[in-house]
């Protein structure tokens, strides 16, 4: 299995990745709506025997506090075709995305996700730590990972997702 960016041409693949794997053409039409907007920090394939299986997206968000803010990254959405789950596609996806965010400069990473999933990367409950989400979600699925350690130094505020996410959630 190769993981790498995704190039023009997986575009439709990846819509077909998400609408699989979500089972309706929600976050397929997020991702396309992101991608055709240039909010994308780092947006990888799984490909397996020349097929798109697999495909994960980070994009800028912004945390609020009183005027100083910062910004940081979020994670979503990450996808694998059913017939390629529970192989560990996913978890190469993660972690080959992590890496490339940190090797691009970003120090903090956001996910609303499964806790048990994403707890093995890292991830933790990012509300204990100060940081709310714009959205309702439980406190267990709304998770921070430092990629330097320190990197929150403290920091507090709202998470705010590109309007463009809002729009299509």
């Amino acid at each position: 299995m190769e993981i790498r960016k995704e190039r023009q041409q997986d575009a439709s693949a990846i819509r077909y990745v998400n609408e699989q794997a979500f089972g309706d053409a929600g976050e397929a039409g997020l991702v396309e709506k992101l991608r055709a907007r240039k909010r994308l920090v780092c947006s990888l394939v799984a490909i397996e025997d020349g097929q798109v299986v697999g495909h994960i997206l980070f994009t800028t968000v912004t945390v609020e506090q009183d005027g100083a803010n910062f910004h940081a990254v979020a994670l979503g959405p990450m996808a694998v075709v059913p017939e390629f789950q529970r192989k560990g596609i996913g978890s190469r996806l993660v972690r080959a995305g992590l890496d490339e965010c940190l090797r691009l400069g970003h120090e903090i990473v956001f996910v609303l996700g499964h806790a048990d999933y994403y707890a093995r990367f890292g991830f933790a409950p990012a509300k204990p730590r100060g940081i709310a989400c714009e959205f309702e979600a439980p406190e267990s699925a709304w998770m921070v990972l430092e990629l330097r350690e320190g990197a929150l130094g403290g920091r507090k505020g709202t998470v705010r997702y590109e309007p463009e996410f809002r729009e299509v959630t």
